[in-house]
């Protein structure tokens, strides 16, 4: 990161490890994991624009069977460097681990801040289908008008998308890949064509081909040698029109479909 000129990125997005022992990481005791996350956050915030956004997107830290929300604990870190928050935005997924002494986790956390009050945001290409599209003004001086938006409403800040699974047509080797569309709402609403966008810890390219397939440019490093290769590879696929992900549009749930055809 440190040769990267400062300001350089408009959207820093990614999903960091949780020091929960995955094979990519090292568990450590969590002060020391915060240290580590200070020193990268800290790179970050030197390497975003004026206008540009950081989006970190966490679940939770877990040690002894307690659990310590990395939102809240890496919260004061953004602070410290004068970062404002816009939102709180909850990932909500149907699968995962079912745990037997608490209720299974089924969202995580991104965090949505800005360097300052001057930031780029456009709702448009983000606006989802609206619940009543056929509503009308009943009284006043728009009565019979439309009162939804035409090009939908505002998604909201709990956002519902498959996470990658073994029957997910993005599923690679990694074992905690968020999915493409994700990362495309972000692009689209916090960044225009040509914006530079930077995933610190990249893993298989997830944040890099939603960067590239909307006309921005994608930068990203990573400590694994073969996930680097698998993004490589990704890319190579995307530029070449094989690259099968899952469309934003798609429905979570279809009824019907053979099970729904959430997948």
């Amino acid at each position: 990161m440190r040769p990267l000129p400062n300001e350089c990125m408009k959207l820093i997005v990614t999903s960091p490890p949780y020091n929960i022992g995955k094979k990519y990481e090292s568990r450590s005791p969590l002060d020391e994991y915060i240290h580590q996350q200070t020193q990268v956050i800290s790179e970050c915030v030197r390497l975003l624009h004026p206008r540009g956004s950081i989006c970190w997107q966490v679940g939770n830290h877990v040690q002894s069977g307690e659990i310590f929300p990395l939102d809240t604990v890496l919260y004061h870190v953004f602070k410290d460097h004068g970062l404002k928050l816009r939102n709180r935005i909850i990932w909500h997924f149907e699968h995962g681990l079912h745990c037997s002494k608490r209720l299974s986790g089924r969202y995580e956390t991104i965090m949505w801040f800005t360097k300052s009050n001057d930031y780029t945001f456009n709702l448009d290409p983000i606006r989802v289908p609206q619940k009543y599209p056929a509503k009308k003004h009943f009284k006043g001086p728009k009565a019979g008008e439309f009162s939804c938006n035409p090009l939908g409403k505002n998604p909201g800040d709990v956002w519902i998308f498959p996470n990658v699974k073994n029957n997910h047509v993005e599923k690679t080797i990694h074992p905690c890949q968020f999915p493409v569309e994700l990362v495309e709402r972000l692009v689209l609403s916090l960044t225009t064509s040509g914006d530079w966008v930077f995933d610190p810890y990249m893993g298989v390219g997830t944040s890099i081909l939603g960067a590239l397939k909307h006309n921005r440019i994608g930068y990203g490093c990573d400590t694994v040698s073969e996930y680097l290769e698998i993004a490589w590879n990704r890319v190579h696929q995307l530029r070449a029109g094989t690259l099968r992900t899952r469309p934003m549009d798609k429905p979570v749930y279809d009824p019907g479909k053979p099970n729904g055809g959430h997948r």
